[in-house]
């Protein structure tokens, strides 16, 4: 797994890539809730992601409680097939925003 982050529109993207398990998750935990922490705005770039397991989406789901909680945005965009399979298998896919492209979501 691999992971960069960028702003656009105000937002921070953080553009996930490879394999998010449990091996991982940490990681991908800890550069959400950093963004979280700065009172950010934060979006997830998932078109590079291949597979993610339950470690990861646990990571997902308490990143958008933190934005909730902290009254900012948060949401998930270009969601791969493989990933948005598991977000639809545990319905996920009705709670998280999903968007497009970050340029979609307007502001």
């Amino acid at each position: 797994m691999t992971y960069k982050v960028t702003e656009e529109h105000g937002y921070a993207i953080v553009h996930l890539a490879g394999d998010i398990d449990l091996s991982c998750s940490a990681e991908v935990r800890r550069a959400l809730l950093e963004r979280l922490a700065a009172a950010q705005s934060t979006l997830v770039d998932m078109s590079g992601v291949s597979y993610i397991d339950s470690s990861g989406i646990a990571s997902l789901v308490e990143a958008y409680q933190t934005a909730r909680k902290k009254h900012l945005e948060f949401g998930l965009v270009a969601v791969s097939e493989p990933a948005l399979s598991v977000l639809e298998l545990a319905r996920l896919d009705k709670v998280f925003p999903i968007h497009a492209s970050a340029s979609a979501v307007a502001r």
